[in-house]
């Protein structure tokens, strides 16, 4: 790979590799030092057009733990606010000797363009862009998934016939896009359920089952549930009555919770809207990652990067 743009572009070997990669880096991560030399001498820049704290610390603090050069760009106080280009700012990284870019940007398929294009040479890894693709956060929750379904014996397996059921604000999030197609190389069968105003108009290409009834896609026991989050800051009219009215049709409160049993695994990229797509009971819940989402998203993290600038060490040893 020279590029993470998309999952839709990985292969099953890929995403395999990716994810047994991270298991060996989490693996190091246990120990009472987590820095490895891997990455030393190459200088990684976290291009963040847009706001974030989870996605930013977890890529800062897998770059660090694998002993990179660390540039931080955040687009507001920048020269970004005076009107300057990607094309341009990616051309100021390549004059200061960038080896690799994480880039998240509202516009879907910025970090397309800046692969495509000849401004820098560097690897580019998405961290988010628009309403496109937000490949290292499914590769997380997949791993999340993959860990707590084999254990000890995750490495080498897929998701062969695991039922996940994603509910919430699909026509906005990149997080389901890309869970989508990365779930479904691995084998893993996928359910949408949303209200129709916010599903996509077509999802005949995707693929995955659409529902509206959230009951009866519980009622069948899936393997996971995961929770996806309102996006009010993309909304531009109103999508549903009043949020009331969608923590009683697709939330996932108590009384449904409950009803899952012991088995179902609760997911959720963060942040939570608690109350609204999810209770406190599931979100606190044994049955939750959550928290290990977040845990695991630094070492997939430093799969991503160590098996993207391997290739810059070797070009540079040459």
């Amino acid at each position: 790979m020279k590029h993470l743009i998309s999952t839709r572009d990985l292969s099953r070997d890929d995403a395999l590799l990716l994810l047994d990669t991270a298991a060996d880096m989490a693996a190091t991560q246990r120990r009472e030092v987590k820095k490895l030399p891997a990455l030393r001498g190459i200088t990684v820049v976290n291009l963040f057009y847009e706001d974030s704290t989870r996605t930013r610390i977890s890529f800062e603090a897998a770059e660090k733990r694998l002993s990179a050069d660390v540039i931080n760009f955040a687009a507001k106080g920048s020269s970004v606010s005076k009107g300057e280009s990607l094309k341009d700012t990616a051309q100021t990284l390549h004059a200061i000797g960038a080896d690799a870019v994480v880039i998240r940007h509202p516009s879907s398929g910025a970090p397309q363009l800046l692969a495509d294009r000849d401004w820098i040479d560097a690897p580019v890894l998405n961290a988010g862009d628009g309403m496109h693709e937000h490949p290292t956060q499914a590769l997380l929750d997949a791993y999340t998934l993959r860990e707590r379904l084999h254990g000890d014996a995750a490495r080498g397996h897929d998701l062969d016939g695991v039922h996940v059921v994603i509910v919430g604000d699909i026509l906005h999030s990149r997080v389901a896009r890309s869970n989508v197609w990365l779930l479904t190389t691995l084998g893993a069968r996928v359910t949408l359920v949303a209200p129709p105003t916010l599903l996509p108009s077509d999802t005949s290409h995707w693929p995955a089952e659409v529902s509206y009834d959230l009951d009866a896609v519980l009622a069948t026991r899936p393997d996971a549930v995961m929770l996806l989050r309102i996006q009010g800051e993309r909304m531009r009219d109103a999508y549903f009555p009043h949020t009331r009215e969608y923590a009683r049709m697709w939330g996932l409160n108590a009384a449904r919770f409950e009803r899952l049993g012991g088995d179902t695994l609760i997911m959720h990229p963060g942040p939570m809207n608690r109350g609204l797509e999810i209770s406190s009971v599931a979100a606190d819940s044994p049955q939750s990652t959550v928290l290990a989402q977040v845990a695991n998203g630094v070492s997939v993290r430093m799969a991503a990067l160590y098996l993207l600038c391997s290739g810059v060490r070797e070009a540079g040893d040459k």
